[in-house]
């Protein structure tokens, strides 16, 4: 399974690390996708992590403030939100799916972290 923490409440401007923790089984195997959920609209996936085809921004909108990177001796995966803004409040989510490739399919993810809220005050 995955644990998705990390989230609060912050200005605009400010940072925040979200952590994604797999339990279970070897993240190495699996291909890791940042999503995130705004009120009102659908789950967008932001950036996603693999093995064999390394880092994949899906959101032009976090470019050069978001960055995604991963521990192996810890089993897991961070998101580090910089210069944030207000309409990245959403609830964000980490999500698995086996491969050591890139993975664009949400429908091929079958592990998901229960989501931790983002929430940026302007």
């Amino acid at each position: 399974q995955l644990q998705a923490s990390g989230g609060g409440l912050v200005q605009a401007g400010g940072s925040l690390r979200l952590s994604c923790a797999a339990s279970g089984f070897i993240f190495d195997d699996y291909s890791i996708t940042w999503y995130r959920q705004a009120p009102g609209k659908e789950r967008e996936g932001i950036l996603c992590i693999s093995s064999r085809e390394g880092i994949t921004y899906y959101s032009d909108s976090v470019k050069g403030r978001f960055a995604i990177s991963s521990d192996s001796s810890k089993n897991t995966v961070y998101l580090q939100m910089n210069s944030l803004k207000s309409e990245d409040t959403a609830v964000y989510y980490c999500a698995g799916a086996r491969s050591s490739f890139l993975v664009t399919s949400r429908n091929q993810y079958n592990k998901w972290g229960q989501g931790t809220l983002v929430t940026v005050s302007s």
